[in-house]
């Protein structure tokens, strides 16, 4: 009889063992499996975003190309047009008592200001300018040009010296400076806006535009998919990652908005994000 209980008492133990063990096997079967999946859905996320990076980086380059190629078809053919059609009017015999005289003079004061208004349009959209002026001048000749239309009234200081950007951070920051105050033309009912171009304490450079227009909700339009405005902000969002920089985007109903834009300038300078 004792034999038999410690027969008994050990098959119940071996049992136990095993039943453990097998418990052991199926958790780290579903650890591993988790593991695995975990792995594969980080592998996927980071696919995609290598993915989402390429392709903007193509439709970039196939934007600043398209701009590149208007800005010199605008230069040689419309420029030339405009200015050719303002020598012609210099050269007519039409003495100053003539009725047709001060129409003639209005005539070449906007033909004029249509040519300086084409020769700003065609610096801006021309990326290789913006590399030889740098982003500080191009910034500033860009306020001064909106200015000048009496759209909205912008104010611009800059703590900083300009500085050599690697890679195209110059083209991709100015581009992106051109899309908020776009947006701002567009949707803020602004009537002033502030642009900031600075050194924080962390020796960043800090690109900042603020508006005192009607504001909105950044998250839910960022989330809407219906959106223009809502693909539009996650465009730049995604220009700013491109280049390692950081965005952020403030607002309030009725308080305008803010958009900031830091770049490290150590990782710039040491060629991290190219």
């Amino acid at each position: 009889m004792p034999n038999e209980n410690q027969e008994i008492y050990v098959i119940i133990v071996i049992g136990s063992l095993l039943g453990l063990l097998l418990v052991g096997f199926i958790v780290t079967i579903l650890f591993l499996y988790q593991r695995r999946q975990y792995r594969a859905e980080q592998d996927l996320a980071r696919m995609k975003d290598l993915y989402d990076q390429e392709l903007l980086k193509s439709q970039l380059e196939i934007q600043e190309n398209t701009m590149r190629n208007l800005s010199q078809e605008l230069h040689d053919n419309i420029g030339q047009l405009l200015s050719v059609t303002k020598l012609s009017l210099a050269v007519l015999p039409i003495p100053k008592d003539h009725e047709s005289y001060e129409s003639v003079q209005t005539a070449r004061e906007m033909l004029n200001k249509a040519i300086l208004d084409l020769s700003a349009l065609t610096k801006s959209l021309h990326s290789d300018r913006i590399s030889q002026v740098g982003l500080v001048e191009s910034i500033r000749y860009e306020v001064e040009t909106i200015n000048r239309t009496g759209l909205v009234d912008i104010a611009m200081e800059a703590n900083t010296v300009e500085i050599p950007f690697s890679g195209q951070k110059e083209v991709f920051l100015f581009r992106i400076f051109q899309e908020v105050i776009n947006n701002i033309l567009k949707h803020s009912q602004a009537t002033t806006v502030k642009v900031d171009l600075l050194y924080n304490a962390e020796k960043n450079f800090i690109l900042r535009v603020e508006d005192n227009g009607i504001g909105f909700d950044v998250e839910e339009m960022k989330a809407s998919e219906s959106s223009t405005k809502g693909v539009g902000l996650r465009s730049l969002f995604n220009r700013a990652k491109l280049i390692g920089a950081e965005m952020n985007m403030k607002s309030e109903s009725g308080k305008g908005v803010q958009v900031t834009v830091e770049l490290p300038l150590v990782a710039q300078n040491n060629g991290t994000h190219g």
